[in-house]
């Protein structure tokens, strides 16, 4: 008898989507090891290691293109549109290809967040398609108008073949998908104590705040590292490998170590907008400091969350990379809502996989 089967497609765009549905497919193997789970995505092998830490099967295919970026806060459309063309034309082949390699391996079911080729293979090979996500690729496109239309229209069809969705928080209506369940916030846990980080890396005695840099797996370039020198009694950390050697910026080279497990040392986290980083950072009650980003169609959605559920500040990126950090050192605003957020999105995904796997 074949191991239950769990094929996990992940969209091709940055690091985030790729975090949070490796920790719904952690939670998933450490409920039952028997699960096979194999991860179809263009993420580097290292990342998904610090989220599933289990043994896994790695197909290296990127099944939709996301938005071409330079950095985290830069958007390149037109060689966007002109990948998204090309890959629309390419969907037949792919298709057929991947529904051989889903009968092959005897899967069970897919999982997707979210490509939306993912839920045309898993029709076309008669298995239940189930995703996740805040948001689909049609409602960014379409916010760009012009040709972007039609292509908004093609992944609208190919959502509309997805079984369920599970909506996360901060997301946009998806009316593309037929069926959803709304699910609260997803992310890893930290694996470290504050005690063992704070013997780990030898951090500033008596250090006034803790400020994590983090801007996602695009990074940001500009980032005015000389004004961490004006706040010597502050420690920040970066996971930025081009960093310079200052005496209170640790940078975390080693890949064992994730954003999330620094967290708990933290008194605020300096972000970009992104669902992963937020969530993670409200499961943990980290205030959050973020740059504005504009065109995003998922920003104000983000950015309303933010506001709604965590203690934070909204900066302009202009002014912090020309190094007026003054912002940092204002008072939080507090939450607008008086009423938690719901922080089970990746238990309450494990658990419907698990019933349907091991009925």
């Amino acid at each position: 008898m074949s191991r239950p089967t769990l094929y996990c497609a992940i969209t091709n765009h940055g690091f985030g989507h790729a975090t949070r549905l490796t920790a719904v497919a952690a939670e998933v193997q450490r409920r039952c090891p028997d699960v096979l789970i194999i991860l179809t995505t263009a993420a580097p092998r290292w990342l998904l290691e610090s989220y599933l830490p289990g043994d896994f099967i790695l197909r290296s295919r990127a099944y939709d293109v996301g938005v071409i970026q330079p950095d985290s806060l830069t958007m390149d459309l037109d060689t966007t549109l002109t990948q998204l063309l090309q890959l629309r034309d390419r969907a037949p082949r792919i298709i057929a290809r991947e529904v051989e390699y889903l009968w092959t391996n005897e899967v069970d079911l897919v999982l997707g967040d979210i490509p939306p080729l993912a839920a045309a293979i898993g029709a076309a090979a008669g298995i239940p398609v189930w995703m996740m996500g805040n948001f689909g690729w049609d409602f960014i496109y379409r916010h760009w108008g012009g040709e972007f239309i039609p292509l908004a229209d093609w992944i609208g069809d190919c959502f509309g073949q997805c079984d369920r969705l599970f909506r996360l928080p901060f997301h946009e209506p998806m009316t593309a998908f037929p069926r959803m369940t709304d699910v609260g916030l997803t992310g890893g846990t930290p694996r470290y104590s504050r005690a063992e980080l704070e013997t780990r890396f030898n951090l500033i005695p008596n250090r006034e705040k803790t400020l994590l840099l983090t801007f996602g797996g695009l990074g940001i370039q500009q980032i005015p590292y000389n004004r961490v020198k004006d706040y010597p009694h502050w420690q920040f950390i970066t996971f930025d490998r081009h960093a310079p050697d200052l005496p209170n910026l640790l940078l975390i080279r080693d890949r064992q170590y994730r954003p999330v497990d620094l967290m708990p040392l933290c008194d605020r986290v300096i972000s970009k907008p992104g669902f992963s980083t937020f969530s993670e950072a409200i499961r943990l009650k980290i205030p959050i400091v973020s740059l504005q980003r504009d065109g995003f169609a998922e920003t104000p959605l983000l950015m309303q969350g933010l506001q709604q559920y965590s203690d934070h500040k909204i900066l302009e990126p202009d002014r912090f990379f020309q190094g007026d950090w003054d912002a940092l050192e204002q008072p939080l605003d507090p939450p607008q809502s008086s009423h938690p957020i719901a922080c089970n999105g990746t238990e309450i995904i494990a658990t419907a996989i698990l019933e349907h796997l091991l009925p």
